[in-house]
């Protein structure tokens, strides 16, 4: 099997250091949705040792705080599943009160037709607020 999180090809990246990535996905509906992604090719968090899981968590979490400040959504998804994809990552989704499936989830039935177009922030702005949120994160 091809791993397509592996291969990293036509990804947008955003943000990375030598363990996990951060990746701007490519979702007119959807403009802010990032994924972060382990580099490394395993399943589960539970793969991880102690300190790999806080540390894409804080990533996780440093990606979420950056895309609120920016676009000030009315909610952020988060989601980990891999039923398609078996390498470890997690969606940061945010999720307005007027898109197309709220409140639902993105992958199910449409509820309305798409609404007002949003941009996603802009990728280097983004970069430095996840490095800014991961500094205050870890801190201490």
């Amino acid at each position: 099997m091809t791993c397509p999180l592996c291969a990293r090809t036509d990804e947008a990246l955003v943000w990375e250091d030598p363990l996990c990535r951060v990746i701007a996905v490519a979702d007119d509906d959807y403009p802010g949705f990032c994924r972060v992604v382990w580099h490394q090719h395993v399943a589960e968090m539970s793969d991880l040792a102690p300190p790999q899981q806080r540390h894409l968590l804080n990533v996780v979490m440093a990606t979420e705080i950056a895309l609120r400040e920016a676009m000030q959504p009315d909610k952020i998804n988060l989601a980990s599943f891999g039923n398609m994809v078996p390498h470890l990552h997690w969606h940061v989704i945010p999720r307005f009160a007027d898109d197309r499936h709220f409140p639902q989830p993105v992958w199910g039935a449409a509820q309305r037709a798409p609404g007002p177009t949003r941009h996603a922030p802009d990728r280097r702005a983004l970069a430095a607020a996840i490095r800014d949120s991961l500094a205050e994160l870890t801190a201490g």
